[in-house]
């Protein structure tokens, strides 16, 4: 069984026992989070949302917060002397799939 799970802005295709990195989220470490679910397939039936499926339940369990590898942002104007750099670091949130429901 698998389902399209949508996160952050994102859709990830996930199954049971899935560890995934998602946009981060406002949960603590351990507790317990239910997406939201666009498609969900068994291998014999599949029930596509519009745009979620009402009665599909996918719960994930929060396991880790961390940042992303650092990104160097280089702008300059050429001949103006104007430059100006900036680091950013993505937040993210790592998941683990405990149960799909249908």
């Amino acid at each position: 069984m698998f389902a399209v799970v949508q996160t952050g802005g994102k859709q990830y295709n996930v199954t049971e026992n899935d560890v995934i990195r998602v946009e981060k989220l406002n949960s603590d470490v351990g507790s317990k989070v239910n997406l939201d679910v666009l498609l969900v397939s068994d291998g014999k039936k599949t029930v596509a949302g519009t745009p979620v499926v009402d009665k599909a339940e996918v719960v994930a369990e929060v396991l880790a917060h961390g940042k992303g590898e650092k990104i160097v942002v280089f702008k300059y104007k050429p001949k103006k002397n104007v430059r100006s750099k900036q680091g950013h670091r993505q937040p993210w949130t790592e998941i683990k799939i405990v149960s799909i429901k249908m």
